[in-house]
């Protein structure tokens, strides 16, 4: 075991170019003697941890977070964990559709769905579920053309191993459109599963692609249980006109986050204290709430020495006074 007195970066070994720009770049614009950045996969990260660190900050699935958690505690290591989940998104009957369409169309398909804030998959009242599948197949369309696999704004899958996990969620359900793909490619165009059960695998996992399942719901109080039945999600998006069933959403659930009429987007605030709970992480940082999270707040009492009054020492009998202070008759 070894104490490092400065700090190192892991990139992911999945996104190897990334990785690399990272190594690259970062000593350009920073003191080289004041971090390092970790090239490499499981030894690479397995050696990390051994070392002492003054705290660890993770982002990723809860698999490799629980072993991030257990290295950390065998040196009583503080931690933030953010990880993710299955952020649900729920469309009010009273929900303005077509915004409501658009930006869940942006938050599930920018990077190809591959963001941990993005919508994992949507309640719907059902009084809007064919005005809400409408408007998102004509979201989809305007954002990346009829063809979304010559789209310069679509992205791909970042690895074959997440392509072919991606690829399986798709049986989960009924393609309502959607649902082409290349593994030459990498791609998977974006996609909506209906008649989902809650039991599919898209629905017991975080699908981190561009596959959206879209549930029928008939009530605030179905979506409340639907919701509270499954782990604690990074983000909880409710998109309507009525505050009563905002608020009855928001004060029966709970999520590491939250919006109301907006998703995906609200890690870009600065100040906003961002990351989750249970099993979606631990810990907030960005602005004063990333300062907080990663110094050390020491307290610092000082006092004079010129005046030290005999009443605060024993014998305390001897105090008449402090006795009926603390003895009254």
């Amino acid at each position: 075991m070894s104490t490092l007195d400065f700090p190192s970066l892991k990139p992911s070994e999945i996104a190897p170019a990334t990785a690399e720009v990272i190594a690259r770049f970062l000593p350009e614009y920073m003191d080289r003697e004041d971090f390092s950045v970790v090239l490499g996969a499981v030894p690479e990260t397995t050696a990390l941890l051994e070392c002492r660190w003054d705290h660890v900050f993770f982002t990723g699935g809860t698999t490799v977070a629980t072993i991030v958690m257990t290295a950390a505690a065998k040196h009583l290591t503080p931690v933030v964990l953010e990880l993710g989940g299955k952020s649900p998104t729920i469309v009010h009957s009273s929900a303005n559709v077509r915004v409501a369409a658009r930006r869940i169309a942006q938050g599930r398909w920018g990077n190809a769905g591959q963001t941990c804030t993005a919508p994992d998959y949507v309640l719907v009242f059902k009084e809007v579920v064919p005005a809400f599948l409408e408007q998102l197949a004509a979201a989809v369309s305007e954002f990346y053309g009829s063809d979304p696999q010559k789209s310069p704004d679509y992205g791909r899958i970042v690895s074959g191993h997440h392509f072919d996990r991606i690829v399986g969620l798709l049986e989960g359900g009924t393609i309502y459109f959607g649902g082409q793909h290349d593994r030459a490619d990498r791609y998977i165009a974006p996609t909506v599963l209906v008649n989902v059960s809650p039991d599919a695998p898209a629905m017991r996992e975080e699908i981190f692609g561009p596959v959206l399942p879209v549930l029928e719901v008939s009530s605030v109080p179905d979506v409340i249980d639907f919701i509270n039945a499954r782990p604690s999600p990074l983000g909880l998006y409710v998109f309507a006109e009525d505050p009563w069933a905002v608020k009855q959403i928001l004060d029966s659930t709970s999520s590491g986050a939250a919006a109301v009429n907006e998703c995906t987007v609200h890690p870009i605030i600065h100040d906003f204290p961002f990351g989750g709970v249970g099993q979606s992480g631990m810990g907030r940082y960005h602005g004063d709430w990333g300062f907080r999270a990663y110094t050390n707040a020491r307290g610092v009492l000082r006092h004079s020495a010129r005046v030290d009054p005999r009443a605060r020492y024993p014998p305390y009998e001897r105090h008449q006074l402090l006795r009926r202070m603390v003895m009254p008759s």
